[in-house]
């Protein structure tokens, strides 16, 4: 039998929903295997093919490739270090009585988030509007990250012109790094890392320039493209 033969009518109900069941954890775990190899730009047909199922059985399960993205990495947005805990981060630095020490480590460690998996590399600059468990996830930790910026500022340790949208654009750089370098150069992202923390410590060496309109950042956050497309959305041009 075919991926998705079966229709919804048929007599076999239970047959249905357990080859359901099957294929949507299938779709999943080759989704794991996919994003982590290609990122988020991997489109839905190659998930598809690396599930063997078809595409139609994938849009049944996943309707656009934000579902099929929040549902591979939410649980790694509710664990710590190795289950990539995005939010747990930020709480356990804050849990450091040395602000400075506490801001770094937060830094370090959403990095080596990244560099550990090229799909989950692209989740920390991604906005996902409609996985509302991830995005309450992701606003719990700009909050953990504002808190700890502040106190680093008041420890005298963290520029006073450091805005909340350097690490924004540090993660978008750090991801660029992992992507790029892959297994030829693994550890590239650790030295840009640490040249960023430099430069963010206080006292300044010099001003920087503006930061950022925090609502454009944000549309590049949503990866909208020139046909008016989200990456999230369903790529079925391949």
């Amino acid at each position: 039998m075919t991926p998705g033969s079966q229709r919804p009518d048929d007599t076999t109900a239970q047959p249905l929903r357990s080859d359901a069941e099957r294929n949507r954890g299938r779709i999943i775990a080759a989704a794991r295997r996919v994003l982590a190899r290609d990122g988020l730009n991997a489109s839905m047909a190659s998930v598809a093919r690396e599930a063997g199922v078809g595409i139609a059985t994938m849009f049944r399960h996943f309707p656009t490739k934000e579902e099929l993205v929040a549902a591979v990495f939410a649980d790694r947005m509710d664990a710590y270090a190795y289950a990539y805990a995005y939010a747990d981060a930020v709480a356990t630095a804050l849990d450091d009585p040395d602000p400075w020490r506490g801001f770094v480590g937060y830094i370090q460690t959403a990095c080596a988030m990244q560099a550990a998996d090229y799909g989950f590399a692209d989740v920390l600059t991604t906005t996902f509007p409609s996985a509302k468990a991830m995005e309450g996830r992701r606003h719990e930790a700009l909050e953990g990250m504002l808190q700890l910026s502040a106190r680093a500022k008041a420890a005298g340790r963290l520029r006073e012109d450091f805005d909340s949208t350097d690490i924004a654009l540090l993660l978008m750089a750090n991801a660029g790094v992992v992507n790029a370098t892959g297994g030829a150069a693994p550890d590239a992202w650790r030295r840009v890392v640490a040249l960023f923390i430099q430069s963010l410590e206080a006292p300044a060496r010099g001003p920087l320039p503006a930061s950022p309109d925090h609502d454009a950042l944000h549309q590049t956050m949503l990866r909208t493209r020139p046909d008016g497309l989200t990456t999230m959305e369903p790529d079925t041009t391949s």
